[in-house]
């Protein structure tokens, strides 16, 4: 699913058109972003959490060169799916 899908499925289930749904994705997108970037957490009860987590230096395997590389500290998002995420059944 892309974001033009998710435009579609708001203009089916609302009174909006195409162009007002893919406004409120990007909106909604760009702020959820901007929270990140500020180092905020994100939750959204039942679906998912966001946050932001420092990660130290640390070793890694190159395994095609088999050698020991170093690897940088840095920020990374850490994603936690919620209750009613957990209870989908995947086919």
């Amino acid at each position: 699913m892309i974001k033009n899908d998710i435009a579609l499925a708001i203009e089916k289930k609302s009174e909006f058109n195409r162009a007002k749904s893919l406004l409120i994705v990007e909106a909604i997108l760009k702020t959820l972003k901007d929270a990140l970037a500020n180092d905020e957490k994100i939750e959204i009860r039942g679906f998912s959490s966001f946050k932001v987590v420092n990660k130290k230096t640390g070793f890694g395997r190159d395994i095609r060169r088999k050698k020991q590389i170093k690897i940088k500290k840095g920020k990374r998002i850490k994603f936690r799916p919620g209750q009613d995420i957990k209870n989908i059944r995947v086919r």
